[in-house]
């Protein structure tokens, strides 16, 4: 019972929250990428601090070090809409791979668009995958990280979703490495209920993939691989955590 009211707070604090940013985000559109995501990431920071004091939910991470100089790809499961925030938090400047109609939500889509996401229509097949690539390889040319939730969906602890080629695809067209990132967001935010569970996420940051000389299969094989690994031996439940 104490969870569901904590949570509750925690969404109390949250949609005046994304209100509040929503016309910040207004007001920054004529703003330069960059500084414009400096503005609305705080939104962020915000937001996971609110869910630090309310549901008193904490996260670590662990391969910290293997954030290469060089902006790439990061491959990350999906299990919440924790990681979604907290990514920002922890890669330097980055856009996310996402559906276009996120953009359609109000207040909340008004801000993610200030992002500079590449939103995609996934009904488009091969001319989303070229947008993705194209305007991919400019982003991290202009040094910006490529965010892909290669799930394409949120998956619950423990299962297994099919990881798409895209991602790999980019990181070989742009030349670039590919970083995978686990962890067990879903035992504490789990998708489709209100209820933010206490405890502490972790995060692990896998050593950085190479695509030199590689096919598409053969590096996302090696990062789904790593990822799934990864996750099934962080705690699975509240209790272990």
């Amino acid at each position: 019972m104490l969870t569901t009211i904590r949570s509750w707070i925690f969404y109390a604090g949250l949609i005046p929250l994304t209100v509040f940013f929503a016309i910040i985000s207004a007001c920054v559109l004529i703003l330069p990428p960059t500084p414009r995501y400096k503005t609305i990431i705080t939104w962020s920071k915000l937001a996971l601090w609110w869910l630090k004091i309310t549901c008193n939910l904490h996260w670590e991470v662990k391969g910290i070090e293997n954030i290469t100089d060089r902006p790439g790809v990061i491959l990350c499961k999906h299990q919440s809409a924790w990681e979604t925030i907290a990514m920002q938090m922890i890669f330097p400047k980055q856009t996310q791979v996402l559906k276009k109609e996120l953009l359609r939500i109000p207040f909340f889509g008004w801000g993610l668009a200030c992002l500079s996401p590449i939103a995609i229509n996934r009904k488009q097949g091969a001319k989303s995958v070229k947008k993705i690539l194209d305007v991919g390889q400019k982003k991290i040319k202009d040094g910006w990280w490529v965010l892909f939730f290669p799930e394409g969906t949120r998956t619950a602890v423990g299962e297994n979703g099919r990881f798409t080629q895209t991602g790999a695809a980019l990181a070989l067209e742009a030349d670039c490495p590919i970083v995978p990132v686990a962890h067990n967001a879903g035992v504490f935010w789990k998708k489709n209920t209100v209820k933010k569970h206490p405890g502490t996420i972790d995060v692990i940051i896998g050593a950085p993939i190479s695509t030199v000389g590689r096919s598409r299969k053969n590096i996302i094989k090696d990062a789904e691989n790593w990822i799934e690994t990864t996750c099934a031996k962080l705690p699975s439940d509240i209790s272990a955590s």
